[in-house]
């Protein structure tokens, strides 16, 4: 592992230094300024995308607790400047969708009680041993990776997001691709098994795609009669259709169950550096709404 100078005299967070910046942003999400059907215009896919969004608060501080919890055992200075900043970036993503969020209960979709449903099964998963939960965090942290690499690549994906909501998830998909490694290496140096950890992915996908399916049902029951049998089977064709887009990461996602896989091996080094310059280069993106004014 490459090593890290940290001095007394360094300024930048250790984030920054390990390229893992925790920025701070400015994003204001309220029903006044954000569309209802804020994703292709269409209901169905919003309901879909407004439920990952609401797992997200509850989500990204129970990562946040499970990595935590061997920051003190962590000795090497690289891995530890990557945990600050997997820590940060990960609070400021639940601060952000939390406001997003909000603003999705304003406009009559029932995040507010999904939220509190996230909040009741994550303490149940909390008690578990560190290990397990460390484990799930590596697992989860495996599906935002290759859906946030997914959206950084597909222009047509990217196109679909109103202008309000595209910045907050361009800005989540660059940020959870820049910490992708940090909760795998953090398990392999302090857990290490291949058994629990492939073992782990099992349920844990079971349950995020069952809490996703019933999230989705509770958002639409708020669209009817608006959506029908139709819509459904029109999110489905675009989700897991010939050219799906979770058909897509298939390859991807059983890449995690090979013996010698580590997260690095999808590449995404160049498509990083493009999307931070592009995000929040001079004139960028989202230039504009970084509170801490850091560059890249």
């Amino acid at each position: 592992m490459t090593r890290l100078s940290v001095t007394p005299a360094a300024r930048k967070p250790l984030g920054t230094l390990a390229r893992i910046p925790p920025r701070r942003m400015d994003f204001e999400f309220s029903a006044g300024n954000t569309q209802r059907h804020y994703f292709a215009a269409d209901p169905a896919r919003t309901a879909f995308i407004t439920a990952l969004s609401a797992l997200f608060p509850a989500g990204e501080s129970f990562f946040v607790e499970s990595v935590r919890a061997y920051r003190g055992r962590i000795t090497d200075p690289l891995l530890k400047a990557q945990v600050s900043g997997f820590i940060g970036q990960e609070a400021m993503h639940a601060k952000e969708h939390k406001s997003f969020n909000a603003a999705a209960t304003e406009h009559g979709y029932p995040v507010d009680q999904l939220d509190g449903s996230v909040r009741r099964l994550l303490a149940v998963v909390a008690r578990l041993p560190n290990a397990i939960c460390l484990a799930v965090t590596v697992c989860l942290e495996h599906y935002t990776g290759i859906f946030a690499e997914l959206l950084l690549r597909d222009e047509e994906l990217q196109g679909s997001f109103s202008p309000e909501t595209q910045k907050l998830w361009l800005w989540h998909a660059l940020e959870e691709s820049e910490h992708k490694c940090v909760a795998y290496d953090v398990y392999q140096q302090h857990v290490g098994s291949y058994l629990l950890r492939t073992l782990v992915m099992i349920p844990t996908t079971l349950i995020f795609f069952a809490v996703v399916t019933v999230f989705y049902a509770r958002i639409v029951k708020r669209e009817a009669p608006r959506l029908g049998w139709r819509d459904h089977r029109g999110l489905l064709s675009y989700l897991l259709g010939r050219q799906g887009k979770l058909r897509r990461l298939v390859p991807q996602y059983f890449d995690f169950f090979r013996p010698g896989f580590h997260p690095s091996q999808h590449d995404t080094e160049a498509l990083l550096d493009d999307w931070r310059t592009r995000l929040f280069g001079k004139g960028g993106l989202l230039a504009g709404q970084r509170k801490d004014k850091g560059t890249e």
